[in-house]
């Protein structure tokens, strides 16, 4: 079974010392250095099949010992160290026992760098993360497998969190993604550089890729963090390497436009602990520079198909946000764009999205319409309960409301959302439901 380090596992249970400052470094240090540390090693020792599992010891390591000792003048350097002596340790034990175990394919251009002890520097980090990406996304895995592959080993994101994501149990996440480890060990699938067809065969899925490790950061589960910031800016990170790699390809230039829009509200999705809605947001608190760029690369988009016009629709709509103020936001033109999309990916979130959109365009009862049957399409998901709620109060059912809104409480799992709720239920908990059909 392959072990997770959970950098989150640092707040709820500190060491002994310093903890917190310690914890703090050891989950900032998981963040910035993990994809990076797993692609030098993978690179230097050829064992896809062991690094992972070395590289989530070492940190436990760490967060055993930098709280006590205080962290390393190199943190990198010495998870580097740490985890590559655990593979050197087994790799012993296979020659003493005289086994033999298939290695990953590493290309000749990536032959110099194999061998050095110091980790890569951090200016080379976009492009290291995206040949792994390509790694993860080769055809000769399963394409269900391919992002998913990508989160854990890229981002370092956790099998639960992947899981949530891809709406399968843990279990049935954690034997697809051994599969796809083990088919890349056996079947010799190469470490490299990106290559000009290569990437151009793989840029839909690493696009996907991209955009679902930007989701993670934006869907935190369980945590008591509504928002990861960095995790979602190092998917942004990782779409503005793409692009500068291949500024030409539509589809890389919808990622980063759409990604670019909504990191640029990153500030104000929570204050002070608590989850502001678009509409409440101090819009000083955006990153209008990010909102610039993100127009303009949205701007130079023409209609597409596919993939690129999904993302190019949704990049239109948080345009439309980023350029009028609450009162005066265009909810006919989201409610069109909502609407093209989900005609082009039948997708039944595209269809919740959509119903909040025509709530505001056409009213309420127009939005209830649209949530029929989501119950089945997505069960379990708090936010299908959170939107009936919310359309069913300004339709002036409150029984349905407060309902709801139980419902969405039970089956939220994060804490920032749930307050959220909780304080939306408890201001119509004093105001009777008006007799009549509406509560039939």
């Amino acid at each position: 079974m392959t072990s997770t380090f959970d950098p989150s596992s640092t707040r709820r249970n500190p060491t002994r010392g310093n903890s917190t400052r310690g914890n703090s470094t050891i989950e900032s240090v998981y963040r910035a250095e993990w994809g990076r540390l797993l692609a030098q090693l993978v690179s230097r020792t050829r064992r896809l099949d062991l690094v992972e599992d070395a590289l989530s010891e070492a940190f436990e390591q760490a967060s055993q010992r930098w709280p006590v000792e205080g962290t390393p003048p190199n943190p990198g350097g010495w998870l580097y160290t740490a985890a590559y002596r655990r593979v050197v340790g087994v790799l012993r034990a296979e020659v003493i026992a005289r086994r033999k175990a298939p290695h990953l394919t590493v290309r000749s251009d990536w032959e110099s760098s194999a061998f050095s002890t110091s980790p890569i520097s951090t200016s080379t980090l976009g492009d290291e993360r995206l040949q792994l990406i390509l790694l993860c996304c080769h055809p000769a895995l399963p394409q269900e497998s391919r992002a998913a592959l990508a989160l854990r080993l890229v981002i370092g994101t956790p099998t639960e969190q992947i899981a949530r994501l891809f709406l399968v149990s843990t279990s049935t996440m954690a034997a697809r993604l051994t599969r796809a480890k083990k088919k890349i060990v056996l079947a010799g699938i190469p470490l490299s550089a990106p290559i000009g067809a290569e990437l151009a065969d793989r840029l839909d899925e690493v696009c996907r890729t991209i955009y679902l490790a930007f989701t993670a950061g934006y869907a935190p589960g369980a945590s008591e963090d509504l928002v990861r910031n960095d995790l979602a800016g190092e998917a942004v990170e990782l779409a503005s390497v793409l692009h500068e790699l291949v500024p030409e390809v539509a589809l890389v230039t919808a990622t980063l436009a759409l990604l670019m829009l909504q990191h640029a509200r990153r500030d104000a999705r929570v204050v002070d602990g608590d989850l502001t809605t678009l509409a409440a947001q101090n819009r000083a608190l955006w990153r209008h520079d990010e909102i610039q760029t993100g127009l303009n690369l949205v701007n130079g988009l023409q209609p597409n198909q596919g993939y690129v016009e999904e993302l190019r629709l949704q990049a239109l709509i948080a345009a439309e946000h980023m350029t009028a103020t609450a009162e005066n936001t265009n909810w006919v033109n989201i409610a069109r764009h909502y609407a093209n999309l989900e005609t082009l990916t039948g997708s039944p979130v595209v269809r919740l999205n959509r119903s909040v959109a025509e709530a505001e365009a056409n009213g309420p009862s127009a939005g209830l319409a649209l949530l029929v049957g989501l119950d089945v399409a997505l069960p379990g998901n708090h936010r299908v309960a959170a939107v009936r709620a919310e359309l069913a109060r300004r339709n002036g059912n409150l029984e349905i409301a407060r309902l709801s809104f139980r419902l969405a409480i039970a089956q939220c799992a994060n804490g920032v959302e749930r307050a959220h709720l909780a304080k939306q239920l408890a201001e119509i908990s004093t105001f009777p439901s008006p007799a009549g059909p509406s509560e039939e």
